[in-house]
């Protein structure tokens, strides 16, 4: 279609577009699209294409586009008080809603939200917290964080050292010190074939202790972890895992973070993925689903336990040295209570668990006996599919060969938008928590064609 603005050239020009290959794009060697409106489970191009968005954004459209009822709410918050900060005790009606909210529905054990604006931010604020709390309990030398191999933590300075992802360390000279990686919880990907999945998650939690004691314990903070693996794989943990890993932490007093910016607010099928899986965390991370992502927010939530120890760190030193401008913004906080009003109304939690089930098990019907499908897992409306160059090996394609980003591609031609997932040939899916199942067999419909497309439709028998 022939256009008479400039838009694209402007476009090439002048955005630094994240996780993009610059030279490509400036050059043009790689797709422009300009997006321009959505409803519910779909999002429209300024081409007139209509896509079913199958990865909700990134994990956080949750609610699906187009809610006027988050609109309207920063509308109303935006001409009524457009900001004012969170500092030295001063709140606004949304974001202290928000924070009732946000406690209301969190792990009894949890006491306190301290919000911010992305999930990177808040990772940020939970080691620097981390390290203020050790200093306040006298125990200056417990700063050690450990994170997992293909882990997601965000992608500043900390937090791209905390995620176990190569592609966010080369040549930025991370990870920086005080950060250690441990076993990542892949069971599909595991040296030992003859391991079943308790076995495995013995393993793991065994690395754990080991990785603990080698260091020191009166070395190690915490431990931050997903409940599911998200960007490196889409990796639900294999049987056991987190009962597991948990009494190491104890053993060890190693505080535990667990990371819900993809996993919070229904993902799983249940509000938490700590709820989902039976997790008791010191510190939990959250974001995308908060406000899905109408605008942007992220919150830290702290123990009682935790948090009386902050308490005694402001009786000792006075008001506690961190905060940002943005914190608590009213305009975010707004979207986030008209967001999880939502979220409740129209029964979204329970959608994600009884569609999550059904999109999971009819996907494994349409693709589990391909020939170069290695694997389809999930839980709730997260899924991914696996693809290899043999089954029976588990032997994976070399990476040069982006056999996921084609399928993904080819995706797209069939009206749906999939992620081809990072240092590894997955197909990830992680649709609006408003999936019907017929949009769901659109989804497997359009992955079986492309996945034919691109590597033939033969089956295994």
């Amino acid at each position: 279609m022939l256009r008479n603005d400039q838009l694209e050239s402007w476009d090439r020009e002048n955005l630094f577009h994240p996780s993009t290959h610059l030279g490509k794009f400036a050059r043009g060697d790689m797709p422009h699209r300009v997006m321009t409106g959505g409803q519910g489970v779909h999002i429209r191009d300024r081409d007139g294409n209509e896509l079913i968005d199958a990865f909700a954004g990134l994990y956080c459209v949750n609610v699906g586009y187009g809610r006027p009822e988050i609109a309207d709410a920063i509308s109303e918050q935006a001409h009524e008080l457009a900001y004012y900060h969170a500092y030295v005790g001063h709140g606004t009606e949304a974001s202290i809603t928000l924070a009732k909210m946000i406690l209301d529905r969190a792990p009894d054990h949890m006491s306190k939200v301290y919000f911010g604006l992305s999930g990177s931010d808040a990772n940020e604020t939970n080691i620097k917290l981390v390290w203020y709390y050790n200093n306040i309990l006298g125990r200056p030398e417990k700063k050690k964080i450990i994170s997992r191999h293909r882990g997601y933590h965000g992608s500043g300075l900390m937090t791209g050292s905390l995620t176990g992802l190569p592609v966010f360390h080369e040549k930025f000279d991370l990870p920086l010190a005080r950060v250690i990686h441990t076993e990542a919880p892949y069971y599909y990907r595991r040296e030992d074939d003859d391991l079943g999945e308790d076995a495995f998650s013995r393993y793991c939690a065994d690395a754990l202790d080991r990785l603990i004691r080698s260091e020191d314990p009166d070395t190690v903070a915490a431990f931050i972890a997903e409940p599911v693996l998200g960007t490196g794989g889409i990796v639900p943990p294999p049987a056991g895992y987190w009962e597991a890993i948990q009494p190491v932490l104890e053993e060890h007093d190693v505080l535990l973070i667990a990371d819900e910016v993809v996993t919070g607010f229904g993902r799983l099928g249940s509000m938490f993925g700590s709820q989902h899986y039976d997790i008791t965390p010191d510190i939990m991370t959250i974001a995308k689903g908060l406000t899905s992502a109408y605008a942007p927010l992220s919150g830290s939530l702290f123990s009682e336990s935790v948090w009386k120890v902050l308490e005694a760190g402001s009786d000792e030193l006075g008001p506690i040295g961190h905060g940002w401008t943005y914190s608590a913004h009213p305009l975010c906080a707004a979207a986030g209570v008209a967001n999880l009003r939502l979220i409740d109304e129209l029964n979204l939690v329970e959608n994600a668990g009884t569609v999550g089930a059904y999109f999971n098990e009819t996907m494994k019907t349409a693709l589990g006996a391909h020939d170069h499908v290695g694997e389809v897992r999930g839980e709730g409306l997260l899924c991914a599919v696996e693809l290899v160059e043999d089954k029976s090996a588990r032997k994976f394609y070399d990476s040069s060969q982006a056999v996921a980003a084609k399928v993904v591609q080819a995706m797209t031609e069939r009206g749906v938008i999939a992620r081809a997932m990072p240092h590894s040939d997955v197909i990830g899916f992680a649709p609006p928590l408003c999936l019907t199942r017929a949009e769901a067999d659109r989804i497997v419909a359009a992955t079986a064609d492309a996945v034919a497309d691109v590597l033939g439709s033969n089956r295994a028998t």
